[in-house]
């Protein structure tokens, strides 16, 4: 392993993703654990996604579990990576993130997205605006009207919320993301762990526009990989065909829940290429292979924070994982 240790700040993506033969009670139990081995090893921050109708993730009530997992820790900052927001009314996120920021303050985070996060029919049962996504960078504006200190003159009122500093993070997979982010002059981070075709065009937009603003006065970046590290090469690879079978799935259109790794599992020469493409931005293998990548990948892209998802099977060995690739990092105080 190389000597030297990577400087910047690494965290945990969380999905809780639910297992074959598990429950979504047990992921929510595996995703506290998790969090408070992760918070022991001085991982940074640790955000939950929100997802909907899909049988494999549990993180669909972002704002519930977000308060579960902050309840369950003490320092790390806890937070949503991200809330769909065109499926939400501002107000209503700006009152549940203004109760999580009142509950636990200074560790909350509010990361952004405009995509759905399910399939067409479920944002229709969601209630959500089919105009929504185009107006998204005006329902951000509202919401962070809602967390200001000017806002008590106004008729609508986000109590509690309102005069708090929630820290607000755009996400995305292209690069419109990066062009809002910059023009508004917030954090901005990229699921490289699952779209990565657009990762340095969108950075290199993100730095070149970024704009400052009273939230930040020079550009933040963050990116999201997937990570599966063993003591060996082969129990890595093994542990990584639970990674591969669960987006195979949702390639071909038949998601089922995380499975057991599977010696036997060959990836279909049909999908094979295209699988490579939409999971380029993993590192898989002992922690010896996987330093200088995960270094390389840091260096190319120039974040200034990495973000780290490992889905594994059995809990321990997922653990394990975050044990080895938080040795890379400088851990902070």
């Amino acid at each position: 392993m190389s000597n030297s240790l990577i400087n910047i700040p690494i965290s945990v993506l969380d999905l809780a993703v639910i297992k074959e033969g598990c429950c979504a009670a047990d992921s929510f139990k595996d995703s506290l654990e998790l969090a408070q081995h992760a918070e022991s090893l001085g991982f940074h921050r640790y955000w939950l996604a929100e997802h909907h109708n899909m049988i494999s993730i549990a993180s669909a009530a972002t704002s519930v579990l977000i308060g579960y997992i902050a309840g369950g820790t003490s320092s790390m900052r806890v937070g949503a990576g991200g809330i769909m927001l065109p499926n939400h009314a501002p107000l209503i996120i700006a009152e549940q993130f203004g109760t999580l920021a009142s509950l636990y303050p200074g560790r909350i985070d509010l990361g952004l997205g405009r995509a759905p996060g399910s399939d067409q029919a479920t944002a229709l049962a969601l209630g959500r605006d089919e105009q929504a996504a185009y107006r998204f960078d005006e329902t951000i504006q509202e919401l962070q009207g809602y967390f200001e200190n000017e806002n008590p003159k106004a008729l609508v009122r986000a109590v509690p919320g309102e005069g708090l500093n929630v820290p607000m993070w755009i996400l995305g997979s292209s690069t419109y993301s990066a062009h809002l982010a910059a023009s508004l002059g917030l954090r901005y981070a990229f699921a490289s762990h699952f779209a990565p075709s657009q990762l340095i065009q969108a950075l290199q937009i993100y730095k070149s526009e970024f704009r400052a603003s009273k939230y930040l006065t020079a550009p933040y970046c963050m990116a999201c990989v997937n990570v599966i590290s063993a003591d060996t090469t082969q129990e890595a690879n093994l542990l990584a065909t639970s990674l591969q079978r669960l987006f195979m799935g949702i390639l071909i259109n038949q998601r089922k829940p995380l499975q057991a790794p599977d010696s036997s599992f060959v990836l279909p020469a049909q999908i094979e290429n295209a699988l490579e493409r939409f999971l380029s931005c993993s590192f898989i293998g002992s922690v010896e292979e996987i330093a200088p990548e995960i270094s390389q990948f840091i260096d190319k892209t120039g974040i200034d924070e990495l973000m780290v998802t490992s889905h594994i099977y059995d809990q321990n060995a997922r653990m394990h994982s975050y044990e080895l690739v938080r040795k890379l990092f400088i851990k902070k105080s």
